[in-house]
């Protein structure tokens, strides 16, 4: 019955690293009931932290295609498997360890590779997802209308154009008459002296 259980357990941790984004490996050693409860709730509702066997999770990550640094896999272990923007997952784990030393930050896997824990601080600094996606809508919408000005722009261009070169043309249709009507009163000069 304990292997069924064993079984059981590695399953439930695979399907864990399958269906996340990121994981983030802690050391929760020192924390009380009360405070990992704090911690959950500080991750938000598309983290679940969970706390894990290392044995059975080495072979869980193997199963799901992952490979973890034994020293991750060290101490008691526990699990943030992250489903949604990890940013945030991590910026509360980062924020739940400044007052509560006592859970340690091991280490991470973001979309397949191993994350040591200053790549999982930067995780952490970085922005959420909506703000730098709010970003970006701001700097394609600032190009979008800089483009639009360039093409509004480009029809009167053309006809100003098009109003200077009519101006021009006949300027230069005079001189260019004049000249052919000289040339051939000089032609007919020239042909007898050469007979």
């Amino acid at each position: 019955m304990a292997n069924e259980e064993k079984t059981a357990a590695v399953k439930e941790i695979t399907d864990s690293f399958t269906a996340s984004n990121a994981v983030v490996l802690t050391e929760y050693r020192g924390l009380s009931v009360a405070k990992m409860t704090e911690l959950r709730r500080a991750l938000g509702a598309d983290t679940t932290y969970t706390v894990v066997k290392n044995t059975l999770t080495k072979i869980a990550a193997k199963d799901a295609g992952l490979e973890l640094d034994d020293e991750l896999l060290t101490g008691p272990t526990a699990i943030a498997f992250i489903r949604g923007d990890a940013a945030a997952a991590a910026k509360g784990l980062k924020e739940f360890t400044k007052d509560n030393p006592l859970l340690v930050i091991k280490g991470g896997v973001l979309e397949g590779k191993t994350l040591s824990v200053d790549e999982v601080k930067k995780i952490a600094d970085l922005e959420p997802r909506e703000v730098l996606l709010a970003k970006l809508a701001g700097a394609m919408k600032g190009n979008l209308t800089k483009a639009a000005v360039v093409f509004n722009a480009l029809p009167t261009k053309m006809a100003q154009l098009a109003e200077a070169l009519k101006e021009k043309k006949p300027a230069d249709a005079a001189p260019a008459a004049e000249a052919p009507a000289e040339a051939s009163a000089d032609a007919p000069a020239e042909a007898p002296a050469e007979a």
